[in-house]
C-alpha cells in the first residue's frame, strides 16, 4: 500500500510526517503519474478554491472520481481533512466556494466557524476511537447536510465534523497538526 498526500498546496508536509512517523509509503501527489501510483490520498487543509482549481486543469480530480467510483483493484481510498472536506463534497457553499468533486454525499459550508482568529482546538470522541482526539479546527467549514448513506464519526456541538461514506472519509478539523497517529490509522484500515 501507498498513500498519496496532495501536494500542490495546503499543510501536505504534516500529513507526510505523520505517515513517515507510522512507517507508511508515502508520495506527494501533483500529477496524473503521482496519482496512479497510489492506493489512497490524502487532500490536505489548505485552500479549497486552490485546489480545485488545480484538480480541474491538471485532470487529477476527473481521475480520483473515476477511482473512487471503481470497485475493481485499482479503486481509491481518500481523506480529505478542512479544506480536503470542501473539495470532496457533493456541494459547498459560503463565500468563494468551489465545485467540489463530489466524493461523498454532504454539504458544507466553507470557513463557517469564522476567519483564522476564530480558530480553536477541542477534543473529541471519535467512534471507533477507545481514547478522546485532540484536533484543531482552523478557518473550519461546517458541514451542515449529510446524506442517508452517511456515517456520522464525531460530532461537534451537535455538528457533524467527522463522516464516512464507502471508502471516503471527510473530517472539517486537523490532527495532522497535533501529532497524533489514531485517524490516519483508521484511514489505512478502510
Amino acid at each position: 500500500m501507498v498513500v498519496g498526500v496532495l501536494a500542490f498546496q495546503g499543510d501536505f508536509e504534516e500529513h507526510m510526517e505523520v505517515l513517515r512517523l507510522m512507517g507508511v509509503p508515502c508520495i506527494e501527489v501533483r500529477n496524473l503519474r503521482d496519482l496512479a501510483k497510489v492506493d489512497r490520498l490524502i487532500i490536505p487543509g489548505g485552500e479549497s478554491t486552490v485546489m480545485a482549481k488545480f484538480l480541474e486543469r491538471t485532470g487529477v480530480g476527473v481521475e480520483i472520481k473515476k477511482r473512487v467510483a471503481k470497485t475493481s483493484k485499482h479503486s481509491l481510498v481518500v481523506f480529505g481533512t478542512c479544506a480536503g472536506a470542501i473539495v470532496i463534497a457533493r456541494k459547498a457553499t459560503g463565500k468563494n466556494a468551489p465545485r467540489p468533486l463530489g466524493l461523498i454525499d454532504i454539504e458544507i459550508d466553507r470557513n463557517a466557524y469564522g476567519t483564522q482568529i476564530d480558530s480553536f482546538e477541542a477534543t473529541l470522541k471519535i467512534c471507533g476511537i477507545k481514547q478522546p482526539v485532540p484536533v484543531a479546527f482552523i478557518r473550519a467549514p461546517k458541514i451542515t447536510r449529510t446524506g442517508k448513506r452517511v456515517e456520522v464519526l464525531a460530532s461537534y456541538n451537535g455538528d457533524p465534523v467527522l463522516v464516512r461514506q464507502g471508502r471516503v472519509l471527510a473530517a472539517t478539523f486537523h490532527t495532522e497538526i497535533r501529532g497524533d497517529w489514531r485517524l490516519h490509522e483508521m484511514f489505512l484500515t478502510f
